[in-house]
């Protein structure tokens, strides 16, 4: 055999010197390449993202690319980009839904549905198997913002989730009429909740996002009781009352131990037509909370009617005007969310 021979131990050595910048760990160890195949001088591989939102992505490429290109004989590399989102959890009563992400407020008013059915639509349009599970029960407001009226349909044995801009979505909003007042106790939530997790054929999820209702209550913990929840995301406007309410938030994933991904803080701000920025809520408190609380903050959100305006139309501002600031923003926020839910599944939490 030829000394200068390539190897697919040759290229799997060469990748393993490549690190998942997130991760810490190499791209080989974490079983993130795929069909190494050497033709001569020309190495094919496939490199799977552990999310198809990684924020990453371009800069994985291109170290795994100078990593080969360093391979002494090489003339050609080619790779292929994929995704496989890793479990982040350890139930076993749902397997097909690899990891939920909540959603939450200390208090209603902030933005916290538009932030996300705008982070689900975003995963979905990277490509991820994406489900959105609307558990405000007395504001379910997921289904006009999604685009959607009723369910899909009913099958032998479950519910069959609706499906607006690629995303699956399931809501009490499909079984209340719009002006019903619901007047529920707690056992009568925990079981509404469990049967929207468990009757429902959500079918393979890389992520189910969840929208819970504002505040600390049932809901948060029948769900945390439902499904191990592999993080959950503050949404918070700049004010002092919007944080101190938010701050109850962070303390009740504290105390169910469920991973704090981030603070966000929503309504930032306002530009006016001549570059002016208003801060009509103040400014800094989202950022105020994170270090206080010692949670990344990973963004803010500023004001722009065409949230407003798609929410109202079902077609969320990601899709509507998707270059926009404010989508800049929630499509970097989704990113940041999709990289650090990766770390813990992979990592533990």
């Amino acid at each position: 055999m030829s000394p200068n021979k390539i190897t697919n131990e040759i290229v799997l050595t060469a990748l393993g010197e490549v690190l998942d910048p997130e991760i810490g760990k190499d791209l080989v160890s974490l079983g993130m390449i795929d069909n190494v195949k050497v033709d001569g001088s020309t190495v094919n591989f496939t490199v799977n993202l552990t999310t198809p939102a990684c924020p990453q992505r371009d800069e994985i490429r291109d170290s795994a690319l100078s990593a080969v290109q360093a391979i002494k004989g090489v003339t050609e590399v080619n790779i292929e980009m994929g995704a496989k989102v890793p479990v982040g959890h350890t139930k076993s009563e749902h397997p097909n839904i690899k990891n939920v992400i909540a959603v939450a407020s200390g208090k209603g008013g902030v933005g916290k549905s538009t932030v996300a059915v705008n982070l689900a639509v975003i995963l979905a349009q990277k490509g991820a198997k994406v489900g959105l599970l609307d558990a405000d029960i007395y504001g379910p407001n997921v289904p006009i913002m999604m685009g959607v009226e009723r369910l899909g349909g009913v099958n032998e044995e479950k519910m069959i989730p609706a499906e607006g801009h690629s995303v699956k979505v399931m809501s009490i909003g499909f079984m209340v009429k719009p002006e019903q007042a619901l007047i529920w106790r707690g056992p009568i939530l925990h079981t509404a909740i469990k049967q929207f997790v468990q009757d429902v054929d959500w079918g393979e999820l890389d992520y189910l996002v969840v929208d819970l209702p504002p505040g600390t209550g049932d809901v948060q913990l029948s769900l945390n009781q439902t499904l191990e929840i592999q993080g959950g995301l503050i949404i918070t406007l700049p004010q002092q009352v919007s944080l101190d309410d938010a701050l109850r938030g962070i303390n009740m994933f504290q105390e169910l131990k469920v991973p704090i991904l981030g603070v966000v803080e929503n309504m930032s701000y306002f530009e006016t037509p001549s570059g002016e920025k208003v801060d009509i809520f103040g400014s800094g408190g989202g950022e105020k909370l994170a270090a206080m609380t010692g949670v990344p903050y990973i963004g803010s959100i500023p004001i722009d009617p065409e949230v407003r305006i798609g929410g109202d139309a079902g077609i969320p501002v990601v899709l509507s005007h998707p270059d926009s600031p404010v989508s800049v923003a929630l499509i970097d926020i989704a990113e940041k969310v999709a990289a650090q839910v990766s770390v813990l599944a992979v990592k533990g939490k």
